[in-house]
């Protein structure tokens, strides 16, 4: 075995490709590189390849037709005009239509063939060997060498799009490798994936060489090989963490019934279970939290709101909107609106920080939430995921102004301590 073949099965053994394959690959190249260099004008060259000795064989074949007739071409040497081909719009196609078709590069007359073998037949195939030149050998040399090469790109290439296209949709672990522009590389092992802006966490650093969970949004064929696109926005990355870190729901003991996320500030997932004396809440946040605190620090810090799933969705809706105490949820089936009625310390944390809170309640649950003070009739409306007040307190200011007001105060800065210094005293 020569070392050529042998470089060639070593290296197909190594990336899984068919050697039959490989060389028919080398063949074709080589003849494209003849064709171009020493070919003539309807030559159908083909290249029979030998990796144990490294030679070529170059012909050019030709399949044995019927005889043209013999005003088939015209004075100019082109096809006559009731001979072309017509095409099927064409109106003066008819029944006795006399066209030919004949492909010189690829097809030879009869007469013409038994000029150069005599038994030859319609239906046969003409095999006239080629001279190789000289030149072509140190050419055939490196084209197979290049065409090895590219052969090994595009296993690589289908192997990736292979094998993280079965992870389409699910979480992987990557190593943060650096910053090309606005997006993040990830190093996925044998794989780079790419994460936009959009799917970034608004505020959360992405180091070197750190450790992150992605959510793999999507794989596509791009110019340069594949393209895996990365997330760490996405609600599924949290279902999918939920499921890598709480034993009850892989096993199937604990269901998630639902999942709203702001991404980098705050998620509510719903929690389900039909088993007796086991508490979902309980079972995700773990002995002293450890459970939950695991997810968080997964998630760069997000806050994760755990809510205990209720098929009545007067219970539902209240528990979604947890921490909030509610006292009553009424129900508008026609427009899925639900009024949910508190006491006046719990307005603003039924609402949360702009609104936060009744926003991911609303998506959790699929219902429109207004949130109404039993004492003093106060109410704001949940309007396209944005809340606005619509009735007015007794000193004539509205509730949004209120929050707007509470909030400034709470990032409202402290000053610095000055310390005054004493004046100096003239004697």
């Amino acid at each position: 075995m020569s070392e050529l073949s042998s470089a060639i099965r070593a290296v197909c053994e190594e990336k899984g490709l068919s050697y039959e394959a490989v060389v028919e690959t080398v063949e074709l190249s080589l003849a494209a590189a003849y064709r171009k260099d020493f070919g003539q004008k309807n030559q159908n060259i083909k290249v029979t390849f030998n990796p144990e000795t490294g030679e070529s064989e170059i012909i050019d074949v030709k399949l044995v037709v019927a005889d043209l007739p013999e005003d088939y071409f015209d004075e100019e040497g082109k096809v006559a005009e009731k001979y072309r081909p017509k095409r099927e719009d064409d109106e003066n196609i008819t029944e006795d239509d006399d066209s030919i078709k004949f492909n010189p590069k690829t097809e030879i007359q009869l007469k013409d063939a038994l000029l150069l073998e005599k038994d030859a037949e319609i239906g046969k195939e003409i095999i006239s060997e080629l001279p190789v030149p000289k030149e072509y050998g140190r050419m055939a040399a490196q084209t197979a060498k290049q065409v090895i090469i590219q052969k090994l790109r595009e296993a690589e290439r289908e192997m990736i799009m292979g094998e993280f296209k079965d992870k389409e949709k699910e979480v992987v672990t990557g190593v943060v490798q650096r910053r090309e522009g606005r997006n993040i590389l990830v190093d996925l092992g044998k794989a780079v994936g790419m994460m936009p802006m959009e799917e970034q966490i608004y505020g959360e650093r992405y180091n070197p060489g750190d450790k992150i969970k992605v959510y793999v949004k999507e794989v596509r064929s791009g110019n340069k090989g594949p393209e895996i696109i990365l997330s760490r926005t996405s609600e599924e990355i949290l279902r999918k963490i939920f499921y890598t870190e709480i034993p009850e729901i892989a096993n199937g003991i604990l269901e998630i019934k639902g999942v709203a996320r702001e991404a980098g500030s705050r998620s509510k997932v719903a929690i389900w279970t039909d088993a007796e004396n086991v508490d979902p809440i309980g079972a995700c946040v773990g002995q002293r939290g450890s459970r939950i605190q695991t997810i968080i620090s997964e998630l760069g810090g997000e806050r994760v709101d755990m809510v205990k799933y209720d098929e009545d969705v007067e219970k539902y809706i209240a528990n979604s909107l947890s921490p909030a105490k509610v006292l009553k949820v009424e129900l508008n089936n026609n427009e899925k609106r639900a009024l949910v009625k508190v006491v006046s310390d719990q307005l603003s944390l039924a609402i949360g920080k702009r609104g936060q809170n009744v926003r991911l309640a609303a998506r959790l649950t699929g219902w429109k939430i207004d949130i109404m003070d039993e004492n003093d009739g106060t109410s704001v409306k949940l309007v396209d995921e944005e809340i606005a007040a619509d009735v007015e307190d007794e000193e004539g200011q509205s509730l949004a102004d209120k929050l707007a007001v509470e909030e400034v105060k709470e990032k409202k800065p402290r000053k610095p301590r000055v310390k005054k210094e004493k004046p100096e005293v003239v004697e």
